[in-house]
């Protein structure tokens, strides 16, 4: 028996009830919001609750994540494999500016792109997960630091994907697609990520004598132009690409020059040799920038992220649980790749692997993801809890079906 087989198996569902406890998470969550890394609170409501709801779990991964199992024992596993469901934890350094009673409240920090919903609809699958009868096993990985980009590299050097897990399953939160749908794409979805940090160092002076100084702040000026050209004048237009600068501090004094100026930003890009081509071209006009403006210019790259490449056998069942949850018509492609990056590119380097995306209108007051305004309509997290449920059903009916045929 395969896919076919099991479309007209009914599917979790998410009742009010469910819908309520979990929405009370995310709002909890919400309200409470904690960096990279820093996720105490987070990983403590994590555990409270997979408590009531009697999952065994060790907590501590990479300081803050959880991971917890139901059915088989992990190592005595029985034919229907080990199925990993992975959400993310942590917050942006942003201050919230909704006007909700669940906003934010710590300073400078929110949940702007999605992950208190993420934990809940994971918590959901949980509960759901809980009542039925497992043949596999189903390993539940709340992951700290995505946003820090290694927070799945850090857990996944720690042993997380050991014990025979054979594929992970996640899903993102997406206010540009409608509520009610799921997007699933075989192959490259999102893209590589390479932040960067630009030192320049110059030779401070007076201001009304710049021809005694070595000017940071020009240079990094020109600089800054003249990296958009690697994307404007050197890629194909065709393959997707973007330089961004986010960061530029430089000076203390409007009458003295600046002698450092510190430039951070970030490459995107999702074909290999494009990426090649930028970081070969981010060291030539460097190289360049500093000869011409006499300063120096040295370059570092943190935690980058690779492709996410959703394998087709994953993305064959996570096809499957969605159309079984929400109906073939609301299953829809997120057109090109994203640009934006993931760490769940990490796990697929180890596993099978996939990430879809979960439709959620924003309230037409909100704004977009990493934005102070930034919020989703709740009603995708019935969404998300019963395809997260679904998925690890399937793979291990599927992938047990298999085994058992020889396959």
């Amino acid at each position: 028996m395969g896919t076919e087989n099991v479309e007209s198996d009914m599917a979790p569902v998410v009742d009010r009830q469910l819908l309520e406890w979990i929405r009370s998470i995310r709002r909890t969550l919400h309200q409470y919001p904690e960096l990279s890394f820093q996720e105490c609170r987070t990983s403590l409501l994590i555990q409270e609750k997979l408590t009531e709801l009697g999952i065994s779990y060790r907590n501590g991964w990479a300081g803050t994540g959880v991971i917890a199992t139901l059915g088989g024992s992990v190592g005595q596993l029985p034919c229907s494999g080990h199925v990993g469901l992975r959400a993310d934890m942590d917050a942006l350094p942003i201050q919230d500016q909704k006007s909700v009673a669940y906003a934010s409240r710590i300073p400078g920090v929110t949940h702007a792109c999605g992950h208190d919903g993420h934990v809940a609809m994971l918590l959901g699958a949980a509960a759901i997960l809980s009542k039925r009868p497992l043949t596999g096993c189903v390993s539940l990985i709340f992951q700290p630091a995505e946003e820090h980009g290694n927070g799945a590299e850090k857990i996944i050097k720690e042993g997380a994907l050991k014990n025979g897990l054979e594929v992970v399953f996640a899903g993102h939160i997406d206010t540009h697609y409608p509520t009610g749908t799921i997007t699933v794409d075989d192959g490259v979805i999102c893209s590589a990520a390479d932040p960067f940090s630009l030192r320049v160092v110059g030779k401070s002076g007076h201001a009304a004598r710049p021809h005694e100084a070595r000017d940071a702040i020009v240079a990094g000026a020109y600089l800054v132009t003249a990296l958009q050209t690697l994307v404007s004048r050197e890629t194909d237009p065709n393959k997707s690409a973007v330089v961004t600068i986010g960061r530029f501090q430089a000076g203390e004094a409007n009458n003295v020059i600046a002698e450092v100026a510190c430039i951070d930003g970030t490459i995107r890009s999702n074909d290999h040799e494009v990426r090649r081509l930028i970081l070969d071209g981010m060291q030539r006009i460097c190289d360049g920038v500093a000869l011409q403006y006499g300063v120096e210019i040295s370059i570092t790259f943190h935690d980058c992220l690779p492709v996410v490449v959703n394998s087709s056998k994953a993305t064959k069942v996570a096809r499957c649980a969605a159309r079984r949850v929400i109906g073939e018509e609301l299953v829809i492609s997120q057109g090109r790749p994203s640009l934006g990056g993931e760490d769940f590119a990490f796990y697929q380097q180890v596993v099978e692997g996939c990430l879809v995306r979960f439709g959620a209108d924003r309230p037409l007051d909100s704004g977009p993801a990493h934005s102070g305004r930034f919020d989703f309509d709740e009603d995708v997290l019935a969404v998300g809890a019963s395809w997260l449920a679904c998925v690890a059903l399937q793979w291990l009916k599927e992938n047990g079906e298999n085994k058992s045929h020889g396959k």
